[in-house]
């Protein structure tokens, strides 16, 4: 049980985090909660969700990450299709960051030295899972707002998570219409809840 001034004190700590402080605590606090969870290890979808929205989902923008991959056609969508295409591809994002954490056995996460100025609101953390095979690279986009850094998109093995969604986004959107882009995305969050259970 988290104490009123655990979490009282969680907003100034985060807001004075550098970024790549952040994301080492993120993926530390992560890394040992999936080692140390049985259930995570043996791939139970629901811990592992939770663990993802407790740990990581704070320090994410949704908003922008959302907005970024709905691209130019997020400015053509009333405020209840934005808050449907979020509330989907967050938990689209959820399940996929879910998956991955279901196949973290030994591995370790190093990290490159941050290139950044003082002034600077927009930078790049960079890292490397090592485990089994070749390093996987895993890159952060944060952004200073606030209540502190957040992140709003990923890069694995060079591949920008927003920018690959982008144009899968705006393939449905041409084809069906921004609701049908809501559509598609309950309906593959929805098999995806179905394969889980």
């Amino acid at each position: 049980m988290v104490s009123a001034a655990a979490m009282l004190a969680l907003p100034v700590h985060a807001t004075d985090e550098a970024p790549d402080a952040l994301v080492k605590r993120i993926s530390g606090e992560v890394m040992a909660a999936v080692k140390a969870d049985p259930a995570i290890q043996a791939g139970d979808v629901n811990r592992i969700i939770a663990l993802v929205d407790t740990k990581i989902m704070p320090s994410v923008n949704f908003s922008r990450m959302t907005s970024a991959a709905v691209g130019r056609f997020w400015r053509q969508a009333t405020p209840e299709q934005q808050k449907q295409l979020q509330d989907e591809f967050k938990t689209l994002l959820v399940r996929t960051y879910a998956g991955a954490l279901g196949e973290v056995k030994d591995q370790t996460v190093s990290f490159r030295p941050l290139r950044s100025r003082p002034e600077d609101t927009d930078v790049v953390v960079r890292s490397e899972v090592r485990g089994r095979g070749d390093p996987i690279q895993l890159d952060y986009r944060l952004e200073k707002t606030p209540s502190g850094w957040k992140i709003y998109d990923l890069n694995v093995l060079g591949v920008w998570l927003v920018e690959t969604y982008r144009t899968q986004f705006a393939q449905e959107i041409n084809a069906k219409g921004i609701d049908g882009l809501i559509a598609t995305l309950a309906q593959r969050n929805k098999s995806n809840t179905a394969k889980a259970s």
